[in-house]
């Protein structure tokens, strides 16, 4: 933290004679006794650590009911449930959103069964037993350009994340990214990293054939370049489809859908670079407004 100066900019000019007047290219330099140098000193240190985690913990815990680790489910499989991403509730609780590519091949036959893994319950001897329930899920919309799909789950409803204006993310925002790194080679609990929103850049649209290409892709086309967040936060494979959120808000601005690697596909867990994009939570809403 940068040393605090021993007097203040004020901005307000504090004439008796008169109503406060605002004098932003004015500014008057007025004392600062010790006292009051040390609470200064003191508020500041909390707003850029005690707060911030504060915040931070308080988002985590009211996160880990909505994202869940999305795969296929076979009951006569080994494993029954096969992790292939990360996903999040929204909407009535009964709709969860995760990328394209963490659906399997549309040309799989017979078709795979999709489903989610809810959080263990709570145990008195600690934060979870081993008890897991397995949740269906229909597959509803898929936007491929984009990289999301949207999936219903069967069920009660789960408690759902709050989607962010579509206009809400600046650069130097700072972020969270929540999901499931390294499927269950460690066990499926919710990891969380933190970040900051390092660009807003756009992507090149990936290559379609002739036979991927309709009405609605050509139109969306046309549009140009595909807007992406570049984040300066280490997501890993198994992050795919897991929610990008607003630490001040605690609001969905996001969805993770790429890691940038050096060389091979394991130099991503061996040698991270760090750098990791997600798709604008605008794109998000538009997928909730398709018909369905």
């Amino acid at each position: 933290m940068p040393a605090l100066p021993t007097q203040i900019a004020h901005c307000v000019d504090p004439d008796p004679a008169g109503p406060a007047v605002a004098h932003p290219c004015s500014l008057r330099a007025l004392p600062v006794s010790p006292r009051r140098r040390a609470g200064l000193i003191a508020l500041l240190a909390s707003a850029f650590t005690g707060g911030a985690r504060a915040d931070l913990v308080a988002l985590v815990a009211a996160s880990r009911g909505s994202v869940l680790p999305v795969g296929t489910f076979n009951p006569l499989g080994s494993p029954r449930f096969a992790f292939r991403g990360s996903g999040f509730v929204v909407d009535d609780g009964n709709l969860l959103v995760t990328n394209a590519h963490v659906l399997p091949d549309p040309a799989t036959l017979p078709v795979p069964q999709m489903a989610v893994l809810l959080p263990a319950p709570a145990t008195a001897s600690g934060p979870a037993s081993d008890g897991r329930e397995v949740r269906r899920a229909t597959v509803l919309s898929v936007d491929r350009l984009r990289d999301l799909a949207l999936l219903r789950l069967e069920g009660t409803p789960l408690p759902a994340m709050s989607l962010a204006e579509s206009n809400s993310v600046r650069e130097g925002l700072s972020v969270a990214l929540i999901g499931y790194p390294i499927g269950g080679v460690l066990g499926f609990s919710p990891v969380t990293h933190r970040g900051i929103v390092a660009s807003i850049t756009t992507m090149a649209l990936p290559s379609m054939t002739a036979r991927q290409l309709d009405e609605r892709m050509v139109s969306r086309l046309r549009e140009g370049p595909l807007e992406v967040y570049q984040l300066d936060a280490t997501a890993y494979p198994g992050n795919s489809g897991g929610p990008l959120l607003d630490v001040n808000t605690g609001k969905v601005v996001g969805v993770i859908n790429m890691v940038l690697v050096r060389s091979t596909r394991e130099s991503a867990l061996s040698n991270p670079t760090g750098i990791s994009y997600a798709i604008p939570v605008r794109f998000v809403r538009q997928l909730l407004e398709v018909p369905r």
